[in-house]
C-alpha cells in the first residue's frame, strides 16, 4: 500500500491545496494525498493561477474538513501552518506528524499582482520543502 500523506491548514485554501497539487505531481504514484482544514473554506483563485502558471490543475479541488479524515490510517500529517498545528487531532496509529509553518499568501494586501507575488513565493518555497521530504522518502 501507498503511504497516505494528509497536508493540514486552516483554511484548506492556498498552502494546503497547493502542497496537495504539488506532492501529488512530484511524488507521482508513490503516495495518496489529500488536503484539509480545520476550519474549511473555499479554493483560492490566486492559489489555482500559481499552480497552472506551472502546468498543474487544482481547479477541480475542493475545500474539505479535517474530521473528513478522522479515523482514517494515515502515514504522514503536515501541517502547513502554526494555526493547524496547535489545533490538528490525534491521529491514531504510527502517524507522523510533520509541521512545515509558511506564511499565508491570502493575508497579503494590495494588488492582483502583488498578491499573486505572494502565492507565488509561498508556492515556490512549499515546492522546495516537498522535493527535500521525497528526497527522505525514496523509500516510499
Amino acid at each position: 500500500m501507498k503511504p497516505r500523506v494528509l497536508i493540514l491548514c486552516t483554511g484548506n485554501s492556498a498552502r494546503s491545496q497547493m502542497a496537495e497539487g504539488l506532492l501529488r505531481h512530484e511524488g507521482g504514484d508513490r503516495f495518496e494525498v489529500f488536503s484539509a482544514g480545520t476550519k474549511p473554506s473555499h479554493v483560492r483563485p490566486e492559489a489555482i493561477a500559481v499552480m497552472a502558471e506551472i502546468g498543474l490543475d487544482i481547479s477541480g479541488h475542493r475545500s474539505k474538513s479535517v474530521d473528513e479524515f478522522v479515523g482514517q490510517d494515515l502515514d504522514f500529517v503536515i501541517t502547513v501552518c502554526d494555526n493547524a498545528k496547535e489545533t490538528c487531532p490525534v491521529f491514531p496509529g504510527a502517524v507522523k506528524r510533520l509541521h512545515w509553518p509558511f506564511e499565508d499568501p491570502a493575508a497579503v494586501e494590495g494588488s492582483e499582482e502583488v498578491r499573486k507575488a505572494a502565492f507565488r513565493r509561498i508556492r515556490d518555497r512549499i515546492h522546495g520543502r516537498i522535493m527535500v521530504f521525497l528526497d527522505g522518502n525514496e523509500s516510499a
